[in-house]
């Protein structure tokens, strides 16, 4: 039979009929059988169901059914990039539960032909059909366990191919899914995380007072292919999750989403970080059966995000170039955000223009300390109660986004951190800031590959361009502008930001480009080593320091040599200190090399300092040694 759906069919067979009920969690999947008297949120056919060993189907499912799969290999999860996905989302919130039909392309990234397609969805939800060029096919479908969802676990779809799919040939799939998504911080509380905590992390749920799923890496409501990662096992489920978001950047979303609702109607919906105001296409009819609303989010590109979904009510506020969108009780709290955007202006402004692209909408969470999350324009936060000033923090790394865009990370990411750590030196010193840095440094340089050879391409490596891993796009990325404030000098740098046009950056160059026009200087040298290739950090100490009087009375001549053990080139200010004096110069150390530098001193030199904290190493970057001078040279 044809597959037919119906998006919103609403029909009232009978006064007093009890609406439809949600399907019970998807181990245990409901017949099909005929209901007295409901409201239908879609329909499909039993050949559709039929398509799947699912528990409990027809007996017309189980004879198309396929047999048990070998687990599918890492590598054939890895070959799968997803180029489009239309999405057709049903939600019963009273119930937790949602049933999706999900149309979408994908390619074959590997050198391998494709012989079968594992497809994986929250353990919670079931597949119920799968249709290849409009005809049923078979799968096979079991648990895997994976942190990338907060149950702790997938239900991957096995799908053999009647042809197998080639390198670089992509296919179009029609899936349908159904099942629960409750709150659930199973996966945090299994690696001992208290409850509560774990709830204001992973608070991701379908339910009558709160619809929000934010996607991959906390709950997986669309289909994706993924390597099973767990999240006590180093960073591989930061990099997975990474990883998925670079592989996926480039696809279209399309999603259509219905809701029934019982009580005050949802009026906020957020698709994929566009923020859409609506409004019912019916309301309740008894308390039985409920209301329908609808929303709808064009054929939009993903980026380096991941697919979500939010449906709630909230009461809106405005004002200062922020949107705030609190719960009823939450509602006065909405003026601190105001004002602490009014506060961090002048940096944005200074540093990216005057002109934003759009308004930051703030969304209140259902409950106080959830924990924050940023899509696109959206900050998803807990409107609490707080001074202004204890607010700017947070605002300043968001509102970049609406003054600064890039399709590269390390732009997109990077220059929203350097600002939020430029925002500390402003209001705490330029220690302070610095500080900040080295507490993300041993991170970066456990990430970095080590003393490899440069050119020697090694499986640890991420060049900056291409980064998917925070630890590059937002730590590594927020080093490189605070060492081209060295080489570029602040207006240099600022104007470049402001001068930058995401659009032609079609190869990535273009920030270089206009940095080095703005500055009059030759940064190609750094760029090659920071941005487009991966060389890891260096590696600087002080080899020698050797003071001398000079002619000029009560001055010294002192040779510094620097020696660079690390594997990447970098310019470090080095500094030669008196009791009365401190001279700094900036010296350029190629990577395996020693240089030397001569400074004129006013004064007995009592110090002498590499680094001051600006540019990582492998190890410590601050290098100090103390001084006393021979009276040879008296």
């Amino acid at each position: 039979m044809r597959l037919v759906w119906f998006a919103v069919v609403f029909a009232v067979l009978a006064s007093g009929a009890e609406a439809q009920q949600a399907s019970p969690p998807a181990a245990a999947p409901p017949e099909v059988s005929p209901e007295p008297a409901q409201t239908v949120i879609f329909s499909r056919s039993v050949e559709e169901r039929g398509s799947g060993p699912v528990d409990g189907a027809t007996s017309a499912a189980k004879a198309s059914a396929a047999p048990a799969a070998a687990p599918p290999s890492n590598a054939e999860r890895e070959a799968i990039t997803f180029l489009s996905y239309d999405l057709d989302v049903h939600l019963q919130p009273r119930e937790h539960a949602m049933a999706v039909r999900a149309r979408i392309v994908l390619r074959n990234d590997s050198g391998s032909p494709l012989r079968r397609l594992p497809l994986q969805i929250s353990s919670t939800l079931q597949w119920t059909s799968v249709r290849i060029a409009d005809a049923p096919a078979g799968f096979s479908q079991q648990l895997v366990n994976s942190d990338i969802d907060h149950t702790g676990a997938l239900r991957e779809a096995v799908i053999p191919l009647a042809q197998p799919l080639a390198p670089q040939q992509s296919i179009a799939v029609d899936l349908t899914y159904e099942g629960t998504a409750a709150l659930s911080a199973t996966r945090l509380e299994q690696i001992g995380t208290p409850a509560d905590m774990a709830e204001a992390s992973d608070w991701d749920r379908v339910s009558d007072e709160f619809v929000g799923l934010r996607g991959f890496g906390n709950v997986a409501w669309y289909p994706v292919a993924s390597v099973p990662v767990a999240l006590g096992d180093g960073a591989k489920f930061f990099a997975e999750a990474a990883a998925e978001r670079q592989r996926q950047s480039q696809a279209m979303v399309t999603m259509r989403v219905t809701e029934e609702f019982f009580g005050e109607a949802p009026n906020l919906a957020v698709l994929d970080g566009e923020t859409l105001m609506v409004t019912p296409t019916s309301l309740p009819g008894t308390a039985s059966v409920p209301g329908i609303v609808t929303c709808t989010l064009p054929p939009t590109r993903l980026g380096f995000t991941s697919p979500s979904l939010f449906l709630l009510t909230r009461t809106s506020r405005e004002g200062n170039g922020v949107a705030v969108f609190a719960r009823t009780e939450d509602v006065a709290n909405a003026q601190a955000y105001m004002t602490a955007a009014t506060m961090v202006a002048p940096l944005i402004h200074h540093w990216l223009g005057t002109e934003p692209r759009g308004t930051l909408n703030i969304v209140d969470l259902p409950e106080k300390d959830d924990a924050p999350f940023e899509d696109g324009s959206v900050l998803f936060t807990d409107v609490q109660s707080a001074e202004p000033d204890k607010l700017t923090d947070a605002l300043i790394h968001s509102l970049t986004h609406l003054y600064f865009r890039s399709p590269y990370a390390w732009l997109q990411e990077g220059v929203a951190s350097f600002l939020g750590s430029l925002w500390l030196e402003q209001n705490r010193g330029r220690d302070a800031a610095i500080q900040q840095l080295d507490n993300t440094r041993g991170a970066l340089s456990l990430a970095e590959p080590g003393d490899a050879a440069p050119d020697v391409a090694s499986a640890g490596r991420q060049a900056l361009l291409i980064a998917r891993d925070p630890v590059y796009y937002r730590t590594k990325a927020t080093y490189v502008f605070w060492m081209l404030r060295d080489l570029a000098g602040d207006d240099a740098l600022a104007r470049a930001l402001r001068e930058y046009q995401p659009g032609p950056d079609t190869a990535g160059t273009e920030f270089e480009q206009v940095l080095q026009q703005t500055s009059g200087k030759d940064l190609k040298w750094f760029f090659e080593d920071w941005v487009y290739h991966d060389r890891g950090l260096p590696d600087l100490s002080i080899a020698g320091v050797y003071p001398n009087k000079s002619s000029v009375p009560g001055s010294y001549i002192v040779a510094v040599d620097v020696t660079n053990s690390g594997t990447a080139e970098a310019q470090v200010p080095v500094s030669v200190s008196s009791g009365t004096t401190t001279v700094t110069e900036s010296l350029r150390v190629p990577a395996k090399s020693r240089v030397s530098h001569r400074f004129l001193l006013q004064g007995h030199p009592a110090e002498v300092a590499v680094n001051d904290g600006t540019v990582p190493e492998v190890e410590a970057s601050v290098h100090k040694q103390t001084l006393s001078v021979p009276a040879s040279s008296e």
